[in-house]
């Protein structure tokens, strides 16, 4: 499978203050956004002939300084054959789009290459509830709501019903943009919990919850059969670790209940996911997962637009692993899909900070959402502490948006001369 994954995307909003200081009016500016920024993409699956039509089209440019189209370096054919870099203009991309579009055999590259440059937008507005999510502008905040007795973070502080909807409406009032509320804990080595059980311990704070905030909840479970009542009593997102892998059955109770859903990475399962997890290519494996979650769901009836993925940080991944993928996290963009990254207390932070257990990771959980946020590379985070969290993504998101450097960076008004 062709999959092409922007190693650079510059966003319009990196090119805005220049813009502004350079005095262009706004269709000068609009103008540049399409001639300027620079695209390099990763491909890999290249089949032969399209690795020759990518190399013949620069080759045969007779554009001055052949620059019609992107510049094409192949990748070592021996040890890595079908992969390559494209560098280049996003009009140079659109023209090989437009070329690879009117040639059948080549529609898949044509795909792969459009999403890249589809890549820079913000994902669609996502309704939950009665709220609607836009992104870009700002990083949104999902609160954790254990009810278990061994969850990693909290040691079951919170596993009492009264408790947990007490923390509940606690991070609520914090600022939670989203309440995720689960019954079995997920850390490494926890063996599942009956659907019995778990139902037990989440349907009275759900019920709790729906009652007493208009928050919007979700409900972390990979069981068709927890899911489907956590929906009716008021949950309206359905957030499983699985990726709809574990249970055939969830993505059809999500799409009939009109559901969103969030579907995460992880190699193995919770008893097994740490058990020396290894990879070849760590991101395009979990792009590779993903896409066939979201093809799951979107085959059960969920609308695509109703579709989240998280790449799954701490579920079958070493630290090296954590680290790159917090780092490429602009490759998942591809998807086109509101980006939920989940990163609070966990143990690769333990291992960056010397060893600190769970309930001192607050400071290292801070400084990995505000890194998150300042490069937009996160809509959603999940976190324990939200009042902390909230704190940090308005600075961060903050600085990532200013634009107010005095007044030679007002926008100007006119037209572009000829």
């Amino acid at each position: 499978m062709i999959r092409a994954r922007p190693v650079r995307l510059d966003r319009l909003a990196d090119l805005e203050p220049a813009f502004l200081r350079m005095g262009l009016p706004t269709p000068a500016r609009e103008y540049l956004a399409e001639k300027l920024p620079a695209l390099h993409v990763l491909l890999t699956g290249l089949e032969r002939e399209q690795g020759r039509f990518l190399a013949g089209l620069f080759a045969a440019s007779e554009a001055p300084g052949r620059e019609e189209f992107p510049a094409w370096v192949a990748g070592d054919q021996g040890s890595r054959p079908g992969t390559g870099l494209l560098s280049g203009r996003k009009e140079q991309f659109e023209r090989v789009v437009a070329e690879a579009k009117a040639r059948p055999e080549l529609a898949e590259l044509s795909e792969a290459l459009a999403r890249v440059l589809e890549a820079s937008q913000p994902p669609a507005p996502l309704v939950l509830g009665g709220r609607t999510f836009t992104f870009g502008a700002r990083t949104h905040v999902m609160g954790v709501v254990n009810v278990t007795p061994d969850s990693f973070s909290d040691g079951g502080r919170y596993f009492g019903i009264g408790a947990a909807v007490a923390h509940g409406l606690r991070l609520a009032e914090a600022g939670a943009d989203v309440l995720d509320v689960g019954g079995e804990s997920t850390r490494p080595g926890s063996p599942p919990v009956p659907a019995e059980e778990e139902l037990a311990r989440i349907l009275p704070v759900i019920q709790g919850l729906r009652a007493r905030t208009d928050v919007p909840l979700s409900v972390d479970t990979t069981k068709a059969a927890v899911a489907r009542e956590a929906l009716k009593a008021g949950a309206v997102l359905v957030n499983d670790i699985s990726g709809f892998l574990f249970d055939s059955e969830l993505p059809r109770v999500t799409a009939e209940a009109g559901a969103a859903c969030c579907l995460m990475h992880i190699q193995g399962t919770p008893e097994t996911m740490q058990k020396d997890p290894r990879y070849e290519d760590v991101v395009d494996e979990v792009l590779a997962f993903l896409e066939d979650g979201v093809a799951r769901a979107v085959a059960a009836g969920v609308p695509r637009e109703r579709v989240l993925v998280d790449p799954g940080i701490g579920f079958g991944k070493t630290l090296g692993h954590n680290l790159f993928l917090l780092r490429r996290l602009d490759e998942l963009r591809v998807l086109g899909l509101p980006l939920l990254v989940g990163t609070s207390r966990k143990g690769f932070l333990g291992k960056l900070t010397g060893g600190k257990p769970a309930t001192e990771r607050l400071a290292a959980t801070l400084g990995s959402v505000a890194t998150l946020a300042a490069a937009g590379n996160a809509d959603f985070v999940r976190v324990h502490d939200v009042a902390e969290a909230r704190d940090a993504l308005v600075v961060a998101d903050a600085v990532r948006t200013a634009l107010e450097g005095g007044s030679l960076y007002q926008p100007a008004r006119g037209k572009v001369r000829d």
